[in-house]
């Protein structure tokens, strides 16, 4: 508890200097960073990244910073493409599996970027931080959404809140899924 509490301490001060805002040093590898943390401690990361947001608005007017809820932003394009009360009696009548079946083509992870990169906007924020990932399991893998991306973020660093374990190379959600999921991104802090 005591390291998770030192390590959102770390946050604010790397995600406000120079070198991280303007991805020094990271020889040509895009500005993708995650912050793992356990999943029991979902509720203390939502509020700290509520936290964060807060702080920033007062002490760093200047920086523009988007936020995207992963769970909000596929109910919003399930809205936006009139199919989230279809999606919800499918639940119910036909069960989770019919559902993922129908949703995959509408949720798949370029057609999820690219909702994504307009909603964060990146050539118009300094930085985009991203939570939800544990909730939209197992509709949209985090690690699927990063690789498609990459082509779309341009230099605009990316912070993903990620409910389990990054090993510098694989995701493990819930520190429990172990379906090696290579993925290349930076720990935002050790």
């Amino acid at each position: 508890m005591e390291q998770l509490k030192e390590r959102l301490n770390k946050i604010i001060p790397r995600i406000t200097s120079d070198d991280f805002l303007n991805s020094t040093g990271l020889g040509n590898e895009i500005a993708f960073y995650i912050f793992d943390y356990p999943s029991e401690k979902e509720l203390e990361i939502r509020d700290h990244i509520k936290f964060i947001l807060d702080h920033l608005k007062k002490k760093k007017p200047e920086l523009r910073i988007k936020h995207i809820n992963l769970f909000e932003l596929i109910i919003n394009n399930l809205k936006d493409n009139d199919f989230l009360d279809r999606a919800i009696k499918l639940q119910k009548e036909k069960g989770n599996e019919s559902l993922l079946k129908a949703l995959k083509g509408l949720l798949n992870g370029k057609k999820i970027a690219a909702v994504f990169v307009k909603e964060a906007d990146p050539d118009n924020h300094d930085l985009v931080l991203i939570s939800g990932v544990g909730s939209v399991w197992p509709l949209l893998r985090g690690h699927s959404l990063l690789n498609n991306l990459h082509p779309l973020m341009s230099d605009t660093p990316l912070v993903m809140f990620y409910p389990g374990v990054y090993s510098g190379s694989d995701l493990k959600l819930f520190g429990r899924l172990d379906q090696k999921n290579y993925y290349r991104a930076f720990r935002l802090v050790p």
